[in-house]
């Protein structure tokens, strides 16, 4: 059984495939370890955000092809990374900008070999780029810019040309559309409505519908996300999960949910909310479970190198995809008719005729599973190929009148696990269906 979902644009077979990705948030901020947003929170204007880090960014550790096996190793199959985000500093060596990583202390570009990196270990290449940008001379003020407050500033805005900032992110999307190979995701961000007097931005000002056209020429098979509010290929909850397959005007669309290990994007060196990898790979069966994707966000340090906090998570996430990925890639949630039991979630492989047993608790000896007696061939733990014997179907006793036993009736199939809990992060059973 398949279910019905709204047409993409691009390609979107192998996303709702791959299920898993790393988003990756670096720029100027991770030197002030604090949070990506600090020049907004901290009202400081461009001028004085980049004298501070622009002239101080230098991450001598940078390595990307170790970043890429990291992710690999994580089992992420596709990665997204700022390009800009909306400090306005750019990782590639944009020609329509001084303010860049090439022009940095850095000297170089870091997004190419990032690119060149994740893509020999086949991985997909999405670029994040930030609609909104501090530092450029004619972006205006709105609810979100750093100067908000600042009398002069408003007053000034009037006599800026949007129009002008508007070409330069076209300008740039463009470059990134013709200068890096095949992009198979592009991740704007983002449109947001008038607060407080101030006025917002959106579709018209970013001129999405002309945007849209212009990078669908150059990069026909590419995904876009929802956020120019023109639609979109994947929609995008952030930093929570949905209770059920997301639609749109009624109908099951293709979707992507991203999330932080902790409570910021970027490098923050005092967080300390970091998730568990026990959460973790239960945000991944969530959204899988739900017919979505998990999109996972790593802010490396201003030296180029991956928090070790997050690469413990990485890691542990690692050990569990290496034995039970194959619940993961290529799923999605299960037919209506196989009811999810108490403390697990399902996850269904329509190629293969599989369905898995996600185990968030682990029971004493057995679980019901209503609606799977006769359907199921074979059973066994995904982790070592142990097999699950199980029972099935009405029993009657003969003494009482046909009353039911074990508390089974005749839809209901009953795994008989052991009383141990498997060695796993989160244990699953892996039913080959007839």
């Amino acid at each position: 059984m398949t279910f019905e979902v709204e047409q993409t644009e691009g390609n979107s077979e192998w996303f709702t495939n791959d299920r898993f990705g790393l988003f990756i948030h670096w720029g100027l901020y991770s030197l002030a370890a604090r949070h990506e947003w600090l020049q907004s929170r901290e009202k400081l204007s461009g001028e004085k955000y980049s004298n501070k880090y622009f002239k101080r960014f230098d991450p001598d550790l940078y390595d990307p092809e170790l970043w890429a096996q990291l992710a690999a190793d994580a089992g992420m199959k596709y990665f997204v990374v700022t390009t800009k985000h909306h400090e306005g500093f750019c990782l590639w060596d944009s020609k329509l900008t001084d303010y860049k990583a090439t022009k940095s202390p850095a000297g170089r570009d870091v997004l190419r070999p990032m690119v060149d990196a994740f893509r020999n270990k086949d991985m997909k290449v999405g670029l994040y780029h930030s609609l909104i940008d501090w530092h450029h001379p004619h972006y205006t003020v709105d609810t979100k810019h750093p100067l908000r407050l600042d009398p002069e500033f408003i007053a000034k805005s009037e006599e800026l040309d949007f129009s002008i900032y508007r070409d330069y992110l076209f300008g740039q999307t463009e470059e990134l559309m013709t200068e890096f190979g095949q992009i198979d995701l592009m991740f704007y961000d983002f449109s947001f409505p008038s607060e407080n007097g101030l006025p917002g931005k959106g579709k018209v000002d970013w001129g999405s519908e002309e945007l849209v056209r212009m990078i669908r020429s150059k990069q026909p098979g590419i995904l876009l996300n929802d956020r120019l509010q023109v639609g979109g290929d994947i929609t995008t909850p952030e930093q929570y999960i949905p209770t059920k397959w997301v639609q749109v005007n009624g109908k099951r669309v293709v979707w992507e949910t991203c999330h932080t290990f902790s409570g910021s994007w970027g490098y923050h060196r005092e967080e300390e909310s970091w998730k568990s990898v026990d959460v973790l790979v239960k945000m991944l069966i969530d959204a899988v479970s739900r017919g979505g994707n998990l999109l996972l966000n790593v802010g490396p340090t201003g030296r180029g190198e991956f928090d070790e906090r997050a690469i413990d998570r990485l890691k542990g996430i690692g050990e569990w995809m290496k034995r039970h990925s194959r619940a993961i890639y290529g799923c999605t949630e299960a037919p209506a008719a196989f009811e999810c039991p108490q403390d697990c979630r399902l996850t269904y492989n329509p190629q293969t005729n599989r369905m898995y047993v996600h185990v968030y608790s682990w029971p004493f000896k057995n679980i019901q599973l209503h609606g799977f007696a006769g359907k199921v061939e074979y059973a066994q733990l995904l982790n070592d190929a142990s097999e699950i014997r199980f029972k099935q179907g009405f029993v009657a006793s003969g003494i009482d009148n046909g009353a039911f036993k074990e508390g089974r009736d005749e839809n209901t199939l009953v795994l008989s696990l052991p009383v141990k809990k498997p060695n796993v992060t989160v244990p699953v059973i892996e039913l080959f269906l007839k």
